[in-house]
């Protein structure tokens, strides 16, 4: 029986024109499979593959000569047309540092309440790592789900993404656990989750190829393009003695904030930043002109002056 819905899945995929693919990007996908160590139904992960169509990248396809400069890798898809622009080193494992709380954020919009209150416990309002951003909740506090996840995209706290995480998954541990089956629920099998804000760990890694995907299944929601076009956002939020409280949080993000020049003919709809030391500065952004949406992303360049120069590079060749 098993068999027969499989068969029924393809050929009505193939009827349809979906999922007609050229032998280059069948080939692609094998190579992809058989390099990820997929344990799931082949046949029938690869009409859901193909049915959501997803840009494949090729070993041919994933270099690029003309070097950016600092960053590891970099990604460039136009996905209105499913078109691969630019692709360097996407299947390399890298730390994704807040990029991270795109796949806090993808659970958050599945599986949460956004009306939800969640009470800020001790382990949340304790961050003590040096550097990591925090929105500077306490204990006790009282906090929507709906402006957590704002917080969470907009200013990066991490201290948001404990909350978030005890709040759904009952636990950091439980919640990773999530963030790791939905991963490889959307294909994104190279990546490893341990915690929901992206502080490091040598076990917490991603790909870059993996964060496009993730990204990728966020844009359908109007939620996430919403909080991710904002350049600031206030909380009003109660503390533990119910006491009336507001915070405001400005966007991580230069192009929404001003302090790096537009793309001409190109609007920066937003995205996500991450710094750490060991994952370097990165970027993914949402662009459209008027006649596609596009996903850019770099991962792990040497300084942020440098991440917004070569992400502004890959963009102005959409315009060319």
């Amino acid at each position: 029986m098993k068999n027969k819905l499989i068969s029924l899945i393809l050929l009505a995929c193939l009827s349809f024109g979906g999922c007609q693919k050229t032998s280059g990007e069948m080939l692609a996908f094998k190579e992809m499979k058989a390099s990820s160590g997929f344990t799931f139904d082949s046949q029938l992960m690869e009409a859901d593959f193909f049915a959501k169509n997803l840009a494949i990248i090729s070993e041919e396809e994933n270099y690029t000569e003309d070097t950016l400069g600092s960053s590891e890798a970099s990604l460039l898809i136009d996905i209105t047309n499913n078109e691969i622009i630019h692709a360097d080193n996407v299947y390399e494992k890298l730390y994704p540092a807040s990029l991270t709380k795109l796949m806090t954020a993808l659970i958050v919009l599945r599986y949460g309440e956004l009306t939800d209150l969640v009470t800020v416990s001790y382990n949340a309002s304790h961050i003590t790592e040096s550097g990591a951003k925090l929105c500077g909740f306490k204990e006790g506090d009282i906090v929507s789900l709906e402006a957590l996840l704002n917080a969470l995209l907009i200013y990066s706290g991490n201290d948001v993404g404990i909350a978030i995480a005890e709040h759904i998954g009952g636990s950091e541990e439980g919640f990773a656990k999530m963030m790791n089956e939905e991963a490889k629920k959307i294909g994104a099998v190279h990546s490893n989750f341990v915690n929901a804000h992206g502080l490091h760990d040598d076990n917490h890694y991603t790909t870059a190829y993996d964060l496009y995907l993730i990204f990728n299944e966020l844009i359908p929601y109007d939620t996430f393009l919403s909080i991710i076009n904002t350049p600031s956002y206030t909380v009003t939020y109660t503390d533990k003695d119910g006491n009336n409280l507001e915070k405001t949080f400005a966007t991580t993000n230069r192009y929404l904030n001003g302090k790096t020049d537009l793309i001409e003919h190109l609007e920066i709809i937003g995205g996500k930043t991450g710094t750490t030391f060991k994952a370097g500065n990165c970027l993914i952004l949402l662009s459209k002109d008027n006649s596609a949406q596009y996903i850019s992303l770099i991962l792990k360049a040497s300084s942020g002056d440098q991440l917004y120069s070569e992400m502004s590079q890959i963009l102005s060749t959409i315009t060319e």
